[in-house]
């Protein structure tokens, strides 16, 4: 699998709120999943990640294989982490203070979407 553009996610301090306010000002929002930590948009073909500030970075986010997250995070040296959604990720700080997620969705109930 090549790498393909999968989400933003942006923090927010009311996760709530957020959908509330994206729903009203963009039609046609779906609400993939949605808990009082995080939630996952989509609108027309964008997907959207709403987070608390100490759970993850605002970011940009690329999907990659097993194989893939699994070869480029041990030739970075970084630490791969399973998240609750059982996707599995690191971050890059780009330059400029970008975050750059680089995940695998393949055992999650994204690797369908």
């Amino acid at each position: 699998m090549p790498y393909q553009f999968d989400h933003i996610a942006q923090q927010v301090p009311d996760i709530a709120e957020a959908i509330r306010w994206y729903q009203e000002n963009l039609p046609g929002v779906q609400v993939l999943y949605q808990d009082e930590s995080w939630a996952f948009v989509e609108a027309h073909g964008a997907k959207i990640a709403f987070v608390k500030r100490d759970q993850h970075p605002n970011h940009i986010a690329w999907r990659v294989s097993n194989e893939e997250l699994d070869r480029l995070a041990q030739e970075l040296g970084k630490e791969i982490k399973t998240h609750r959604d059982n996707t599995r990720s690191f971050y890059l700080e780009a330059p400029g203070g970008t975050w750059l997620e680089i995940i695998c969705m393949e055992n999650s109930p994204w690797a369908s979407q």
